[in-house]
Parts: structure tokens; C-alpha cells; sequence
């Protein structure tokens, strides 16, 4: 209970701070911002540490996931905030004559943010840096999964931002439990469905929006290439999004391969000596994986292997260090479909290959499953190319590389279903977290008297004209042509 009351307290000089209007100025935005930009240059050192601490993570990774990322991100943001902040003029209907009116992006006020632990700097950072823009007041909930990295967060914020009105509080899931009793404005999550599930549920209760970040299994269809260039380039793009991003731990992750069975043993072998020459004939020995983030996680991988038919299927890797908890990069070819490594997230170092007669049959097959955050698919066939487009439905849909449309800040980065809904990065966060409020000016000047009841035939066909002429307008807009 004492807990609870000094989140109360917390949350109460969030309001006020929010309420003071200070967070809605320009000049605070900007300043909060460049603090975000000085934590990551002077604390890089400390956050590779971190990430070395809780992932194994090389500080080069480290940087390419997260610090290089988020300093891009702030520069962005400081670049378009005076635009993202002014408002857009709207044309209105001709009975409304004569009008102005626009909308104007302002902040929703009490944001919660709930982080994960595979990425904690960039999953914590990022929604706070759109947040900030959009001049929120903001609670942040990093992971318990990550310690060292919560940790760090939790130590430096308050030293770079104002901190009556950017706040980190530690703990596990009682912890998150008990903020999310609270009232807040905005709740952004990134994790697990289960835990989206409750989430949800829990601002319910208030009514509260939600962005949820979930993931899915990602698939990456692999066509049969014909240029050998083209091969190598595609399995290195392929192993370096799954076994080189934080060891398979990442929503965005390729999750499982879908081939041609007469592909299937070529594919094999190309990720087979491509992975040695990533990581060496001994995996455990290079500093390019990271390692699994605990015991737990470490068990429930083993256990996915440990199914009889699905470790039959192994056709590469399978060892476990259980005491540095390292999962060797693993390929699996037609484990069964209904074993659990096909029908749960993997999130680990664990690469099944599902084979099919033909390629376009993995329409079908991603019809048939929920829908993931991303499509990953490795072809020049340009029909496969556009039947992919129409006739699939994913967060985003990426041809021949994976994982570069996360660092892309001009494109939107969320799920949809089973993968999450909302939307960030670049504008987009900015957008996420504010409410467009429409603002409609008129004077008193003119009025047109057939608004008003009594009805008559007359005011009907002065609607009907009304009404056609903001239709010919629309069509005229779209023409590029003027009224």
C-alpha cells in the first residue's frame, strides 16, 4: 500500500506539472530532447555495459540496435517538432460559408510507458522521445528482465530530463500492476500478448488509449534465386536478422523460413557456411551473439527442442550452454506444425524451415495463421511480389532485406491483430501521442436562412445544391484543379 501511495503522489505532480502547461512550449520539448541526445553521448559507455550485462550484446550491436537508433531518432524529431506542432487548415462545407477551421495536434497529458527487455534502451526511449515531442508528462517502466539496463535508466534520467515531468519507476509485475490501477491518458506497451491482454483489460477501466507493440511469429519466404549474388546477400540478411539481432530476441525477428522442399537442402547449406563464417566453428567463442536473458527463457528455448519430433528435425546446431545461458544458432527443417515451436513466438536462436511445394503456396499458409508484425520475403519474382502485397495482411511487409524498416523513421512501425495496433516512430509517435483537435472559426456575418426549420421542397433542393457543389469540389481537388 505504501508503494501504491507514493505512485499516487508521483502521478499527482506529473498532473500538475502537465496542468502548468509548461510541457505544451516549444522551447521545453526542444530542451528535454537535447537532454535525451547528451544522456545517450555521455552514458554510452555505460548503456554498451548494460546491454553487456543483460543480453551479452557487443557494444557494435548495442549501438547499431539502440544508441545509433535513438540518436537518429531525437535528431528527427528536433528537426520536423516546429512542423509536427503547427496546425493544418481544412476546408469546410459551402453552407458553412464563410468559415476557417483546422486541426491542431495537442498533447494528451499522463503518459504510461511499459518497455521490454530485449531491446531496453530503444523500447524505452523511443515511445518517450515521441511522448516528449507531442509534450506529454511521462512515466516510464522499463523491464525487470533487463536490471542492469533499468537500472541505468532509472539513475541517469532524472539527471538529463526535468524530472517533475519525466519519471522511471522500477520493479516487476506488481509494480506494473499497481500503475496500471492508475488513471493515465496514454498507456504504451511493448511485450508479450498475454501481458497485452491485461493490459488492455486494466485501461478498460478508464477508458484509457492504448498503443500495444506485441509481435508474432514473422515469417521470411525464400524463393529460390538464381543469381549466386543474390543468394549470399539474401542468407547474410537473413542470418544477421536472426541470429545476430540480440540472438533471435526481437518481435521483429525472423521467426521461421517458408521454402521450396527441392530449395530446402541448397538454402540448408548456404545458411549452414554463411553462419560459420559469421560466428565461427564455434559459436559459443564469438562475441557477435548475444545470450539468452535468463534461466527462464533459457528453459522454456530447451524445451522447444526437446519435443522428440521436433528435435528430429534438427539439421544444424542444437547445443546449450546452459551456465552462460547460450543457445547455439539452430536450423530445424519441417519440424511438425502443430509442436509448439511452430505455433508460439520462438524468440531465441532457433530457425525452423517449413517447405512446400511450391512458393506461392505460403500465401495460403500465412492466411491460414494470425496476422505478424512483419512479412519478410526474399524474391525477384514480381507476380509473388504483388500477390504478397493485395493478398496478405501484416504490420509491414519488407522484399529482400529485414529488421531496416524498424530504423526507418518516415515509416510507421506497429502490428495489426494478433501483432498489436498503434503506430510510432518519427512523426508517427508524435501523432501517437497527441489528439488532433478539430477548431472551427465562424463570424457572425453571413447566415443562410435555409439551415433552419420549417422544412420546405425549396430548402431541400438548396441542400441538394449545396451539397453537389462541395462533391464537384472534392472531384476537382483530386483533378488538381481549382473551383
Amino acid at each position: 500500500m505504501e508503494a501504491m501511495k507514493r505512485f499516487e503522489v508521483e502521478v499527482s505532480e506529473l498532473r500538475e506539472t502537465f496542468n502548468s502547461g509548461k510541457t505544451r512550449e516549444e522551447s521545453w520539448r526542444r530542451s528535454q530532447l537535447k537532454g535525451i541526445l547528451n544522456l545517450l553521448k555521455e552514458k554510452e559507455d555505460d548503456i554498451f555495459m548494460a546491454l553487456k550485462q543483460d543480453l551479452g550484446k557487443h557494444h557494435t550491436e548495442a549501438y547499431r540496435d539502440e544508441v545509433g537508433t535513438l540518436v537518429k531518432t531525437v535528431n528527427y524529431a528536433l528537426g520536423g517538432l516546429k512542423q509536427w506542432m503547427s496546425g493544418e487548415k481544412v476546408k469546410l462545407p459551402i453552407a458553412a460559408f464563410p468559415t476557417s477551421a483546422e486541426l491542431v495536434p495537442e498533447p494528451l497529458g499522463l503518459v504510461l510507458v511499459i518497455s521490454s527487455w530485449n531491446f531496453p534502451f530503444g523500447l524505452s526511449l523511443e515511445p518517450v522521445i515521441g511522448a516528449i515531442a507531442a509534450g506529454n508528462v511521462v512515466v516510464l517502466k522499463p523491464s525487470e528482465l533487463a536490471p542492469a539496463s533499468s537500472s541505468v535508466l532509472a539513475n541517469t534520467i532524472h539527471n538529463y530530463l526535468d524530472n517533475k515531468a519525466i519519471k522511471v519507476i522500477q520493479g516487476g509485475a506488481s509494480v506494473g500492476q499497481q500503475l496500471l490501477h492508475l488513471k493515465w491518458d496514454k498507456i504504451f506497451f511493448t511485450g508479450s500478448a498475454k501481458v497485452g491482454r491485461m493490459v488492455l483489460n486494466a485501461a478498460a477501466k478508464h477508458l484509457t488509449p492504448v498503443t500495444l507493440e506485441l509481435g508474432g511469429k514473422c515469417p521470411a519466404i525464400v524463393d529460390s534465386l538464381t543469381a549466386s549474388r543474390d543468394k549470399e546477400i539474401a542468407i547474410k540478411r537473413i542470418l544477421s536478422a536472426k541470429f545476430g539481432t540480440c540472438a533471435g530476441q526481437a518481435c521483429i525477428g525472423i521467426d521461421y523460413i517458408l521454402a521450396e522442399k527441392k530449395y530446402s537442402s541448397t538454402l540448408v547449406q548456404l545458411l549452414k557456411e554463411q553462419s560459420q563464417k559469421m560466428f565461427g566453428e564455434n559459436p559459443k567463442e564469438s562475441n557477435s551473439i548475444s545470450r539468452i536473458v535468463n534461466k527462464t527463457h533459457f528453459s522454456r528455448l530447451k524445451a522447444l527442442l526437446d519435443e522428440p519430433s521436433v528435435k528430429a528435425s534438427i539439421v544444424f546446431g542444437g547445443s546449450f550452454d546452459e551456465q552462460n545461458l547460450f543457445i547455439e544458432p539452430t536450423i530445424l527443417v519441417d519440424p511438425p506444425l502443430k509442436s509448439t515451436i511452430m505455433t508460439e513466438e520462438i524468440f531465441g536462436p532457433l530457425l525452423p524451415i517449413i517447405t512446400l511445394e511450391k512458393i506461392e503456396e505460403s500465401i495460403e499458409f500465412l492466411k491460414s495463421r494470425p496476422k505478424p508484425l512483419t512479412i519478410y520475403a526474399f524474391t525477384n519474382n514480381e507476380k509473388l511480389k504483388k500477390k504478397l502485397s493485395s493478398e496478405t495482411s501484416s504490420g509491414s511487409l519488407v522484399f529482400n532485406d529485414a529488421i531496416i524498416q524498424y530504423a526507418a523513421d518516415t515509416l510507421p512501425f506497429g502490428g495489426v491483430g494478433e501483432s498489436g495496433f498503434g503506430r510510432y516512430h518519427g512523426k508517427f509517435s508524435f501523432e501517437e501521442f497527441s489528439h488532433q483537435k478539430a477548431i472551427a472559426r465562424r463570424s457572425f456575418l453571413t447566415d443562410f436562412w435555409f439551415r433552419y426549420p420549417p422544412w420546405t421542397e425549396q430548402k431541400l433542393q438548396l441542400f441538394r445544391h449545396a451539397y453537389l457543389y462541395d462533391y464537384l469540389g472534392v472531384v476537382l481537388n483530386v483533378l488538381g484543379i481549382k473551383k
